[in-house]
């Protein structure tokens, strides 16, 4: 017995001595640029910046060439500030960018073509004939959106059309992969005139199907001076480049889906 616990304790011995010498042999050196840098991350692994976490993006800041200092979208100006004192370089401040919804077409103005009793997920709604709804291009209203948030920017409005906090919002994109319609899109934060419709139905089949979708008039077209709006599948886009806000396409839109929003 003696000798038993004698020879499996010289074995533990052993195994802990080439353990700690293999452990010392192939250990990597970690620039500690690596690690501030992530403590000046959000931590919210969200993936926007393109790598799977924020441990992988600060690595990749420091031992990557090209990989800028303003990948983390969510962090936005300050954390690209904090991360460029870091590496001792100037950070290049973007404008910051928000997610909207385009569309709405709530309860009361979608038309319904069959009762949806299947997961409460815009997903495998609309997988079903793609979607309930009679416009196959809007706001199923099931809240993929809400649950892919990861900064609780988003919530579900009274109309069943979500709603997205603009100061909680980080534009990270992760609702706009789970959108089955392509109904959010990342959009300027100055800007504040959007058309609130994302469908590529014609007029005919618009007003069949949604009471306030936009019908491609070209009314908005015609009064913009700017030349800022343009009418692409028979549905109005803003270029927010050129939009000054004058509010003229607000006033004219038959369809009151051209709104501005604070």
């Amino acid at each position: 017995m003696l000798y038993a616990i004698i020879v499996l304790g010289g074995i533990g011995l052993t195994a802990s001595f080439l353990l700690g010498m293999a452990a010392k042999k192939f250990s990597i050196d970690v620039d500690p640029k690596v690690e501030e840098i992530e403590n000046a991350l959000l931590g919210a692994n969200c993936g926007a910046c393109g790598y799977a976490g924020c441990a992988a993006l600060a690595k990749a800041i420091v031992v990557e060439e090209n990989v800028s200092i303003s990948s983390c979208i969510p962090g936005g100006p300050e954390v690209a500030r904090k991360i460029g004192a870091i590496m001792g370089v100037e950070a290049k401040i973007q404008e910051k960018h928000i997610a909207k919804v385009f569309c709405s077409a709530g309860h009361n103005e979608a038309k319904i073509r069959f009762k949806y009793r299947g997961i409460f997920d815009c997903k495998p709604a609309s997988l079903l004939a793609n979607g309930n709804k009679k416009c196959e291009f809007g706001c199923l209203g099931y809240g993929s959106c809400i649950k892919a948030c990861p900064f609780d920017a988003i919530s579900m409005g009274p109309a069943g059309i979500p709603i997205i906090s603009e100061e909680k919002c980080k534009s990270c994109g992760k609702c706009i992969e789970v959108c089955p319609h392509s109904v959010i899109r990342i959009v300027p934060a100055k800007n504040h005139v959007h058309v609130l419709c994302n469908s590529l139905d014609k007029a005919s089949k618009v007003k069949k199907s949604c009471t306030v979708g936009c019908i491609g008039c070209g009314v908005c077209k015609k009064v913009c001076a700017e030349d800022a709006i343009k009418i692409e599948n028979f549905l109005a886009k803003i270029d927010y480049e050129k939009c000054i806000e004058c509010l003229k396409c607000v006033e004219k839109c038959p369809k009151k889906i051209i709104k501005q929003l604070s």
